[in-house]
């Protein structure tokens, strides 16, 4: 049970790092376009993203596949970028509209993307550990804890900006997007390989 503990910390303390934001700006992203109407939608595709996230670092530390981390570390902020992108779609559209099956799809790559971007790290914490199971368990469970706080708070956001300020709906998304967009814009510029 430590062991299970321990890595839903680390779990944790991965997605709220503000020291690297990337998943927080990618959750953010992820549940802009949402208010708590939706909630199931955005929680759906959080999990979506946690179990992708958790195959990529399953399929890192059973060394099924590796990937280059300087590619790994480039795609992150472009995962980001093109998800604060496909918000416009929610700018023209209201959100039962737009369809799930495209954004299911992309957020599952996604995961899979941020998953290879913390696989090294994860597998040399793992290399002396015979159950590699409860660890990946255990982190997939922070993982998951973090992102519904982050998306609970983004929601809460949402909520504030449409209800309490009058914000129209499209010009909040569209606004927290470009807002995100902007802030990835260095991270693909200093990530970008030569």
């Amino acid at each position: 049970m430590d062991e299970f503990l321990f890595y839903t910390k680390l779990g944790l303390e991965h997605v709220l790092d503000f020291g690297a934001y990337d998943h927080i700006l990618f959750l953010s992203a992820l549940a802009v376009p949402f208010t708590f109407k939706y909630w199931k939608r955005v929680l759906i595709l959080a999990t979506i993203f946690t179990i992708a996230h958790c195959t990529s670092l399953a399929l890192s530390v059973y060394e099924v596949m590796t990937v280059d981390v300087g590619l790994i570390e480039f795609l992150i902020p472009v995962t980001i970028l093109l998800t604060a992108l496909f918000n416009f779609a929610y700018v023209y559209r209201e959100a039962l509209d737009v369809g799930i099956f495209l954004h299911v799809l992309a957020t599952a790559f996604f995961g899979l993307i941020h998953g290879f971007g913390f696989s090294n790290y994860f597998k040399m914490l793992m290399a002396e550990e015979e159950d590699k199971i409860t660890p990946l368990l255990g982190f997939a469970t922070g993982i998951e804890l973090s992102q519904v706080t982050i998306i609970l708070v983004v929601l809460a956001i949402a909520y504030a900006v449409l209800n309490l300020f009058k914000v129209k709906r499209r010009i909040y998304i569209a606004i927290a997007s470009i807002l995100i967009i902007a802030i990835t814009i260095p991270l693909l510029i200093a990530t970008f390989p030569m």
